[in-house]
């Protein structure tokens, strides 16, 4: 490409630095296959593909004024390709891709704060602290010591002054007259 007919790349990238857009299109023309092969190759996907192709072609314009012919514009081009992938990888990394049918997940999904949840888990915790109050006194208590404070069986029996079978025998009545009353 670099025969005695066609300017370099870099003294195009200078012309245009310096306001000549047919030299901007004759860079774009010469470059913009190859690059578009590249990026659809490391992305296997064409709107994703079109969308880097765009964005690299807006650095390059954007970054005219201030380009030095420091290295070949084509490992410049890339080098600014490279980089928009890296930013790319390094971002799927911390959020992957939805899946395909991941609107169709999420409307099964049931939204746990819905105003009717709420209510129902308020009447479910209110039902809850009914029956408990329900409970003779001997049986909430080691409920709540067990439930609660989750102390073992023979730590219930210390607190209360009775013996681990006993503490046993008040945690089943409790549960059992518990599920009744819950289940009404």
């Amino acid at each position: 490409m670099n025969d005695f007919s066609e300017p370099a790349d870099e003294t195009l990238m200078l012309a245009y630095a310096a306001g000549d857009t047919a030299a901007f299109e004759q860079l774009y023309s010469r470059h913009r296959t190859r690059l578009y092969r590249f990026l659809l190759r490391q992305l296997r996907d064409p709107a994703l593909a079109d969308e880097f192709f765009q964005d690299i072609w807006q650095r390059v314009i954007s970054a005219r004024e201030g380009w030095k012919p420091e290295a070949a514009f084509t490992t410049w081009l890339f080098r600014i390709a490279h980089n928009r992938l890296t930013d790319h990888w390094r971002a799927l990394k911390h959020r992957p891709p939805a899946p395909a049918d991941g609107d169709e997940r999420a409307a099964r999904v049931p939204d746990p704060d819905t105003p009717e949840r709420n209510l129902s888990d308020f009447e479910q915790r209110r039902r809850l602290q009914l029956a408990m109050a329900e409970l003779p006194d001997d049986q909430r208590e080691v409920l709540q010591l067990r439930l609660e404070q989750e102390l073992s069986l023979e730590e219930i029996g210390e607190i209360t002054g009775v013996g681990r079978e006993t503490v046993k025998s008040r945690l089943r009545y409790a549960m059992d007259k518990l599920r009744a009353r819950l289940n009404e």
